[in-house]
């Protein structure tokens, strides 16, 4: 049987271009190189390259996080070459890219969210804006921006201004929702047309974590993480519920993983990601994992899913 040429990209000009490279090379591993012939192509170098090589790819697998990656830009190169791909489409990666947009369309759907407010650069008194709509203690999130990049925590007005001030090196709005102490868990969705809810994960940063930030994200045992979450079953099914509606909400296709909050009877949405890290410890891979699937027979799954689509 002929193999089918596959495009790994990964790398790109984002902020998380390193944790892109990594994920890449360890897929580029766990591809069966009985079923394929795989081309890395860095997306910061070798766009010239994909260009020309195009005609000979069967479907790409994009491993890229940030913008210029998960935000539908390289989705839209990749149909204007007529190359097939997994995950979401243009739309679907620009308004899960965008937090604030994101947040409309979760409201929309009838999700519940932490309240909060918008917040643009130069804006006047910014205390009197946030403290009129919700409470401190607060988080701030530029408007885009992957893997809590120029994210803060924030738990009294004294230190709105530098969190702000990170947050706008990155855009110039940013999201200022209140703060729900609760249980972090992600839930993993699979599918195109039918959508599978894979096991929660629960996630449990170290003692030295105020947060799930990038620093504990990406260092080796900074994190503790559980899967299946240890919640009952009403609740597990209820937040899996939830993640199938998030992703149908923001147009995502192909595979998610939205991050949720566990407070009391409540479970609150916060983003979805549509280019989940895909290193083997990675939120995704345990999940598919506990569904029985291992880390190349989910990237089997992610390139049917793409020839499918298109």
């Amino acid at each position: 049987m002929k193999k089918l040429r596959v495009a790994l990209l990964c790398g790109g000009a984002s902020a998380e271009r390193e944790v892109s490279l990594k994920s890449g090379q360890q897929v580029f591993e766990a591809l069966d190189k009985e079923k394929y012939e795989i081309v890395k192509y860095d997306p910061r170098d070798d766009l010239p390259k994909l260009v020309a090589d195009a005609k000979d790819i069967d479907v790409a697998l994009i491993i890229m996080h940030g913008r210029l990656g998960e935000d539908g830009t390289i989705q839209g190169f990749l149909e204007l070459l007529g190359i097939p791909y997994h995950g979401s489409g243009v739309l679907g990666s620009a308004l899960a890219m965008n937090k604030i947009a994101s947040k409309k369309l979760y409201e929309k759907e009838g999700l519940p969210v932490s309240p909060y407010v918008v917040l643009e650069k130069g804006v006047e008194d910014p205390v009197r804006v946030i403290e009129e709509a919700i409470r401190f203690p607060v988080v701030v999130k530029p408007e885009h921006e992957g893997s809590s990049i120029g994210l803060s925590i924030v738990d009294n007005p004294s230190g709105l201004e530098e969190a702000l001030e990170t947050a706008w090196q990155y855009d110039t709005k940013c999201l200022v929702e209140q703060y729900i102490k609760g249980t972090e868990v992600t839930g993993a969705v699979l599918g195109n047309r039918e959508l599978e809810a894979l096991p929660l994960v629960e996630i449990i940063p170290s003692e030295n974590y105020t947060f799930f930030d990038y620093e504990a994200k990406y260092t080796p045992g900074a994190t503790n993480e559980i899967c299946p979450a240890r919640l009952d079953e009403e609740t597990t099914k209820k937040a899996q519920e939830y993640a199938i509606r998030a992703h149908r909400a923001l147009f995502c296709k192909g595979y998610s993983r939205t991050d949720m909050i566990v407070a009391e009877d409540n479970i609150y949405v916060l983003e979805t990601n549509t280019i989940p890290g895909m290193t083997q410890t990675s939120l995704y891979p345990q999940a598919a994992a506990a569904a029985g699937m291992s880390f190349s027979e989910l990237l089997d799954r992610l390139i049917e899913l793409a020839l499918e689509e298109n």
